[in-house]
């Protein structure tokens, strides 16, 4: 038998797991990460020449994007839990092989429409491979190894989201909008290849052991999250009757959800659960921490062309800062969670973030770009931190048969995060500046820059209250008994 194939026993949760190769299995894990953080980033890009080579207009077009993140953020627990029950080894191969397949049908699709249906698949399979990913954490690393672990996730996502506009710029003027998706294909045979080769096989459960998949509460939830994501990302942060229309679907369809699941033989997500103080605080803290970075990247640029009149490249290089701190920080950041401890640093992360958006509202306005990089440059390693610690935090004691959908309601939180952000960090930003943005001159954009990382850092204050409930009760258990 070869090296690689090696099996290594990993100690987790006073249990010993064999895990094939952790490095490889870290390696495919990185690699699905990396995977599905590009199909998100590098759509965005190709939107102008897709629509000019199906004579599309823009509302026709952004459900090239709309389609793969409604895909994501209305699945992504249900797969999570049903990796639970069938294999989560088993499902990642099947939503490897999803994604790769229909990007090829991306890059061939012969209409809009095609396309869209085809990247909506693209969206299934990367819903797959972010949810299975952390929770293939604990079978893969020792405890003592998770947050680095959880970093080296984090660095993956965010080398993702930055790699994916310069690359997809690049093919596109080299090869045309359809190599933005066949680009996946050699991505994706590989992450198959690792996975396959390195990561542990599901251990077979009799089939009377085995729960059954709640359907109707997939179906409930998947209305409620789509219903509550359509709002949220419809009319451009203008809320009109078809908002509400579904914000109201959304609240009614949670309700049934929440009533379906208290009688459910098997309830896809166990509503006891979220009496976990470190399970509920994780996922409130995620969602104000994603609604946070979700606003460098709506009000960002148009603070860096409208105030300080940077032209198309360097408006890029600046927005690039983010990300590519993100990638540098994250393995480093995870390091720190396993010397330290997950609640003391979602905290320091928590703090960081609280001062980096202070900065953004106050530094530009005296020192300009310099005083924007700035706080970038520290808002952004205390969002790794936050994730590494936060995720290493929720996921450590989660128990096998949980592990799946535990990952996927920490994906969701992320995702609703992002797309609450859109639509209410942009509102805070145009009522900030007190005029239309489309016509607002440099003051009224700054005055807007200031109010948005106003109310940001008063967000990140308010995470900070479950952030110190989770570590003053983690210091209590580790007491010695008097």
């Amino acid at each position: 038998m070869g090296k690689s194939r090696v099996l290594n026993p990993v100690q987790h949760s006073g249990a010993t797991v064999e895990a094939v190769s952790p490095r490889g299995a870290l390696a495919s894990l990185a690699v699905c990460m990396l995977l599905a953080s590009l199909g998100t980033s590098i759509a965005n890009v190709g939107l102008p020449a897709m629509g000019q080579a199906f004579g599309a207009s823009f509302q026709q077009v952004q459900w090239i994007v709309l389609a793969y993140l409604l895909a994501i953020t209305t699945l992504i627990v249900s797969v999570g839990r049903l990796g639970d029950i069938v294999g989560r080894r088993r499902l990642l191969l099947a939503g490897v092989l999803l994604f790769t397949s229909a990007s090829a049908f991306c890059g061939a699709a012969p209409t809009l429409w095609l396309l869209v249906a085809a990247r909506a698949v693209q969206g299934l399979g990367a819903a797959v491979m972010m949810a299975l990913a952390t929770a293939f954490v604990a079978d893969t690393v020792p405890k003592e190894r998770t947050g680095s672990a959880m970093g080296l996730l984090g660095t993956m996502s965010a080398v993702g989201t930055a790699l994916g506009p310069s690359l997809g710029g690049v093919l596109i003027a080299g090869l045309g909008w359809r190599a933005i998706f066949l680009v996946n294909l050699p991505l994706g045979l590989l992450a198959w290849g690792l996975a396959r080769h390195h990561l542990r096989a599901d251990a077979a459960l009799p089939a009377a052991r085995k729960p059954g998949f709640d359907h109707g509460g997939t179906l409930l939830l998947a209305f409620t999250l789509a219903a509550y994501a359509l709002a949220m990302t419809m009319g451009r942060g203008h809320f009109g009757r078809l908002n509400i229309a579904l914000l109201l679907s959304a609240g009614a369809g949670l309700g049934l959800f929440v009533r379906f699941e208290t009688r459910a033989a098997f309830p896809l997500i166990r509503l006891a659960a979220f009496r976990s103080r470190v399970l509920s605080g994780g996922l409130v803290m995620n969602v104000l921490v994603s609604t946070v970075m979700m606003a460098t990247l709506v009000v960002g640029p148009f603070y860096l062309s409208r105030a300080l009149d940077l032209d198309a490249a360097r408006l890029g290089l600046v927005m690039a800062i983010g990300p590519v701190v993100s990638a540098l920080s994250g393995v480093w950041a995870g390091r720190l969670v396993d010397r330290r401890g997950a609640p003391a640093m979602a905290t320091v992360g928590l703090v960081a973030m609280g001062l980096g958006a202070t900065g953004l509202s106050m530094l530009p306005m005296h020192f300009g770009l310099a005083g924007y990089i700035a706080g970038i440059a520290v808002l952004t390693p205390g969002y790794q931190l936050f994730q590494a610690a936060n995720n290493t935090a929720v996921m450590m004691d989660v128990q096998p048969p949980q592990r799946g959908v535990v990952s996927g309601l920490l994906a969701l939180s992320r995702n609703l995060g992002l797309v609450t952000g859109a639509s209410v960090m942009g509102a805070v930003f145009a009522f900030a500046a007190t005029t239309d943005i489309a016509t607002a001159g440099p003051e009224a954009v700054s005055a807007g820059m200031r109010g948005t990382f106003a109310v940001a850092a008063l967000l990140m204050l308010a995470a900070l209250a479950p952030a110190w409930v989770n570590a003053l009760a983690t210091q209590r258990r580790a007491r010695p008994p008097l």
